[in-house]
């Protein structure tokens, strides 16, 4: 996995300051009486610094104001960067390993900017890094990853050859899920939960002297890209199928799947289904092959499709990776099967599901899984966005018709045709499950770029 950027945490991921963090919010809560004030710390330590002192004051009641407490706040941090806190070992020795090859860093923190800077110049960092991203400008807090997308972006390197480094479980997650290989680090000390760690990230880390680009460069990624090739009577070009399978770790058919990937002599890593639809032929063809069966009765209480994404989550928990996945030939000519797909795919939003077809790509956002898409299509492409479950939340930029924390009805038209009109659009599901669809244009079929089927 070649390394084109890094983006670090840097409060316990860089800087051996989450102790210093802790005492800081601790001893300020104290100050006011809060007496189980770790526990407050702890549940609310994933919100950047602004919202964790106007969350105190509002729901607490401590402090003049929100705005007074973070100031008080800050100057406690302050001056801690400066007498409590050191870089970990190792630090500065992979940080020139990472500049010696030209690749490019930026900090993203859940600590305001100016707190950021002072602490990198204090310990002799900041020459390292290009950019540093305060998550409260994003707008979101780490647990949606998307302050991880716009560092990147301002990076201009590729998602999936950009490196996130962090402490926190919750940042690790949220970073998988964004597409990102990850490194988990470690010390023994801010008692982090290794285990699910370790279920989440790329590599796990216990020290900086562990770390070396080399190594890195040679791990294999810890994100499954499955594709499922479903069966629908107006199946996926033969061209697409093929730009989607190339992109794929995992090749799964579902039933008549088959059928269309041996048209385009595309083996399946699993063949799942009933066999009510899937030549016979089709199937001996990749028996021989080496392909995986997995037979069900057609007396059955779930879809071949519904079947083959489960394959495809057990496979993805083998490895220990996070699953992110693609679905083809799964709309056309069935308006009844295309509907119960989307409620399938619903129903598997942890997944990141889109569906890409010839015409159009469907993308499923939900905070379980990809909680937004930033688009990079024409200006004048139309956009849809319908809700899948109750009490859906969406925020849309560069739109014609933008909405802010708007909740759309369960199957309500009121996102449908919107266009776009800005370079970049942007749609955020902010609570339930939404189907956002760019409808392509006929002119020639294209997957927005080199992995984008699974990592847009």
């Amino acid at each position: 996995m070649a390394i084109k950027g890094a983006l670090f945490d840097c409060d316990g991921t860089l800087i051996d300051s989450m102790p210093m963090w802790t005492n800081c919010c601790v001893s300020l809560l104290e100050r006011y009486g809060i007496s189980d004030a770790m526990r407050v710390f702890l549940e609310h330590e994933s919100l950047d610094m602004d919202k964790k002192c106007y969350w105190y004051h509002d729901n607490l009641g401590i402090g003049k104001s929100g705005e007074a407490l973070y100031e008080e706040l800050w100057d406690m941090v302050s001056e801690a960067y400066d007498r409590d806190v050191s870089v970990f070992e190792g630090c500065h020795s992979f940080l020139d390993d990472l500049s010696s090859r030209g690749v490019p860093c930026a900090i993203v923190s859940s600590t305001p900017t100016a707190l950021v800077e002072h602490a990198l110049e204090r310990h002799g960092l900041a020459r390292y890094f290009q950019k540093v991203v305060f998550v409260g400008d994003v707008g979101r807090a780490k647990v949606h990853g998307d302050c991880y997308l716009a560092a990147c972006r301002m990076l201009g390197t590729p998602r999936e050859e950009t490196w996130v480094f962090e402490d926190a479980p919750f940042g690790v997650r949220s970073a998988v899920r964004a597409g990102f290989p990850t490194v988990a680090v470690l010390n023994d000390h801010d008692g982090r939960d290794e285990a699910f760690l370790e279920t989440w990230a790329t590599v796990v880390a216990r020290s900086y002297e562990e770390l070396s680009v080399s190594r890195l460069e040679k791990l294999r990624p810890r994100v499954t890209r499955a594709l499922v090739v479903a069966g629908s009577p107006q199946p996926s070009s033969k061209t697409l199928l093929k730009d989607l399978a190339a992109d794929a770790d995992l090749v799964i058919a579902a039933d008549a799947g088959i059928n269309a990937l041996r048209d385009v002599g595309i083996a399946p890593h699993v063949y799942c289904g009933d066999a009510d639809s899937a030549k016979p032929e089709a199937i001996e063809w990749a028996r021989a092959d080496g392909t995986r069966l997995d037979m069900h009765p057609v007396e059955k209480d779930d879809t071949d499709l519904g079947l083959a994404l489960s394959v495809a989550r057990q496979w993805a928990e083998k490895r220990g990776s996070a699953l992110r996945v693609c679905v083809t030939c799964a709309s056309g000519g069935r308006p009844d099967h295309a509907l119960g797909v989307w409620g399938v795919l619903a129903n598997h939003a942890t997944a990141c599901p889109r569906l890409v077809e010839d015409g159009f790509e469907c993308r499923i956002l939900s905070p379980a899984g990809d909680a937004s898409w930033d688009m990079h299509e024409e200006v004048g492409t139309t956009v849809s966005a319908i809700a899948l479950a109750p009490h859906t939340v969406v925020s849309e930029r560069g739109l014609r018709w933008d909405l802010d924390d708007a909740e759309l009805g369960l199957l309500d038209d009121r996102g449908i045709s919107n266009r776009v009109t800005a370079e970049r659009a942007r749609v955020v599901c902010e609570s339930g499950t939404l189907a956002v669809f760019v409808l392509k244009s006929s002119k020639a079929h294209r997957v927005t770029g080199h992995s984008s089927a699974f990592l847009g």
